[in-house]
């Protein structure tokens, strides 16, 4: 088989990298390489930078009303070539067909929040504030944004950056994983159709160097990032160090309290599918299991085991397949590690998916279950991004808050139950940042705004929603007077509303 040769999208037009090192992007179904691309190197995205840096002045003064089109038409062209994203997300990924055409939709939402970037970007005005004098604010764009994407959402995580950037009348180097860039690369030609001008939008893959120029040139004014925490906070620091705004989405260890009083059958088929779906690949993936006393325990895993044991693996264009491989050898042979460590330090593992890496060709793991799992333990501290859940007992529901709020990470959380006051309590005294009731995966829509707490997060900023038109952006506030209402004389002291 023939191995095709991606370029990078600089300029609108696409380019070889000049980095010296080939990027293998692998089939992970089959372990195959399937395309290259040589990797962007400092000089290459220096050279994207200052392309954007160039055409910003002319983009933000395109009228918001102008880019809105814009985004029209780059949803419709979406909606066009789903399938074809799809195929390039699974291909690369190894996700289901249907999961990644999931993930195009949860993109799409995104722009079609931005074809409303008139209303986002309106702000307040206050007349009369003193005698004569009226104030208002302007939301203004900022610069040449860039954006550092992981491997696991190709299409929906770029899709939370530079469509809400772009919209706002920014500039946009959006750097891609090199594991998995045809999704990336195809959006931004579709992107350039819409009638995107050329250097608006510029598209790269590549490693580190391609990274530390974003960071440290002066031509970025804001960095988005969502990845592992080791990374982010590097390019937290890094990024601040060179004065630029950063929001960079973290790493997380998702629980899932299950009460009492909660619907078994509700709770087992929502964890199936937030635990195991993608291949746990998600940062939103639910990985603990928190059951309120033993019984329900019990209950839990005997109704798991059997749905686990059952999950169908395999490629993606295989019939009725539930779970894909992980994404690489590397990742494969990590997950097998964690869930030997499980064994070792005295877990209970219901169900073993360690065979399932001898049974297929590619990356694959098996679903895996742990019972008895404490919290010293290595599986339980650490975000494994694997299709192996735990199942931690604890004897009260205060015992199970604490443990969720003990974590470092906090992403995403949520908890299982017909009892209104203890969901309500839950909601208000989990320190996560997003939290779901009776709801295992609580992405927030477009409209609101993706984010987690502690470690989960460096800078402070959510992702898209009004959040990301807020980091976007930088506000503007205007204090004005005519001449027909200036008062003769000089003044030495701030003027107010109580001035007449």
């Amino acid at each position: 088989m023939s191995i095709q040769h991606l370029q990078h999208i600089i300029n609108g037009t696409q380019t070889s990298g000049g980095s010296g090192r080939m990027f293998d992007i692998y089939n992970p179904a089959t372990g195959q390489v399937s395309r290259q691309i040589e990797g962007a190197s400092a000089s290459d995205t220096a050279q994207a930078i200052a392309i954007a840096n160039d055409k910003f002045a002319e983009w933000s003064k395109v009228p918001p009303s102008k880019r809105a089109h814009i985004m029209f038409a780059y949803r419709q062209l979406i909606i066009d070539h789903t399938d074809e994203l799809a195929e390039l997300i699974s291909q690369e990924h190894g996700k289901t067909l249907a999961d990644a055409k999931g993930e195009v939709g949860r993109g799409l939402e995104i722009v079609e929040y931005c074809t409303a970037i008139n209303n986002h970007l309106k702000s307040d005005f206050s007349a009369d504030v003193s005698n004569g004098i009226d104030s208002h604010n302007l939301r203004q764009p900022i610069g040449v944004c860039a954006g550092i994407v992981p491997f696991n959402f190709p299409a929906m995580v770029p899709m939370w950056m530079y469509p809400v950037a772009i919209s706002c009348g920014n500039t946009f180097i959006l750097k891609l994983s090199e594991k998995v860039p045809s999704c990336g690369l195809r959006l931004t030609e579709l992107m350039h159709e819409a009638g995107l001008p050329a250097g608006v939008l510029n598209t790269i893959v590549g490693d580190k160097e391609a990274v530390d120029e974003i960071l440290s040139n002066d031509a970025v004014k804001a960095i988005s990032f969502v990845g592992s925490t080791p990374v982010g906070e590097y390019i937290y620091q890094e990024g601040s160090k060179h004065n630029k705004r950063v929001q960079a989405l973290c790493g997380a260890k998702n629980h899932m309290i299950v009460m009492p009083d909660a619907d078994l059958e509700l709770s087992v088929d929502a964890v199936i599918g937030a635990a195991y779906g993608s291949a746990g690949e998600r940062c939103m993936a639910i990985s603990v299991v928190v059951a309120v006393g033993d019984e329900t325990a019990d209950k839990l895993i005997a109704s798991l085991s059997p749905k686990v044991k059952s999950l169908k693996i395999g490629a993606y264009n295989e019939p009725d397949v539930e779970m894909g491989p992980v994404i690489s050898k590397q990742s494969q042979e990590n997950i097998l590690s964690y869930i030997d460590a499980g064994v070792s330090e005295g877990a209970t593992l219901a169900v073993d998916g360690r065979v399932a890496s001898n049974e297929h060709d590619g990356f694959f793991v098996g679903g895996c279950l742990f019972d008895n799992v404490t919290a010293d333990m290595s599986i339980y501290t650490d975000e494994i991004f694997g299709p192996v859940l735990c199942v931690v007992r604890v004897a009260t529901y205060d015992a199970a808050l604490k443990l969720v709020n003990d974590h470092e990470y906090g992403n995403g959380t949520a908890i299982f139950t017909r009892d209104g006051d203890t969901a309500r309590h839950f909601t208000s005294h989990v320190q996560v940042g997003m939290v779901g009731v009776n709801i295992p995966i609580p992405v927030p829509v477009a409209m609101h705004s993706f984010g987690g707490w502690k470690r989960s997060l460096f800078g402070g900023s959510s992702i898209h929603g009004m959040e990301g038109v807020r980091f976007y952006t930088q506000l503007k506030t205007v204090t004005s007077r005519w001449p027909s209402g200036i008062r003769k004389g000089a003044e030495f002291h701030f003027s107010s509303g109580k001035d007449v």
